[in-house]
């Protein structure tokens, strides 16, 4: 206890201060988070409405229990927040950098201009698997060919449009 019956900031401060740093160090393991805390306890005693006379020990350490769990609770809150849309973040859309915009448009332009140059059948099966999503048996059974013939005119496909948007433009 404190010996004077009046709260005062600097004996709260020599009294509380390297228990209560110690307290929150050996749980947050971080120095600043740990400085940030035992001000809040300090804060908070002071705040308190009528609270003029010296804190008992269970009181004071109550507080900083108390404060350790918010600050544990808004830390988990704020990883799972991280955890969760960080990684949305970095697979956002670029800015609108007009170079990325016209070598976009260079590749598209590219893109078409080799399903174009692919044969009828080819592009069509290629078209129907890559981009309707159907399966190999019903574009076979679609064009009479086994699942095998319709393997290959992907994979044409595929190695064709490959090369094309390899070339430089």
């Amino acid at each position: 206890m404190i010996a004077n019956p009046k709260l005062e900031p600097s004996q709260l401060n020599r009294r509380w201060r390297p228990a209560l740093l110690s307290f929150f160090l050996r749980r947050v393991r971080n120095r600043t988070e740990a400085e940030d805390l035992t001000q809040e306890v300090f804060a908070r005693l002071l705040g308190a409405s009528g609270a003029r006379e010296a804190p008992k020990d269970a009181y004071v350490f109550q507080i900083a229990a108390n404060l350790l769990r918010d600050h544990l609770r808004r830390s988990q809150v704020r990883d799972q927040y991280h955890a969760l849309f960080m990684p949305l973040e970095d697979q956002a859309a670029d800015s609108l950098d007009p170079a990325r915009i016209a070598m976009g448009h260079d590749d598209f332009a590219a893109l078409i201009a080799g399903l174009d140059a692919l044969p009828e059948r080819t592009r069509m099966i290629f078209t129907l698997y890559r981009l309707e999503n159907l399966s190999f048996e019903a574009i076979a059974a679609s064009y009479g060919i086994s699942r095998s013939a319709v393997k290959k005119h992907v994979r044409k496909a595929m190695a064709a449009l490959m090369a094309r948007m390899r070339e430089p433009s």
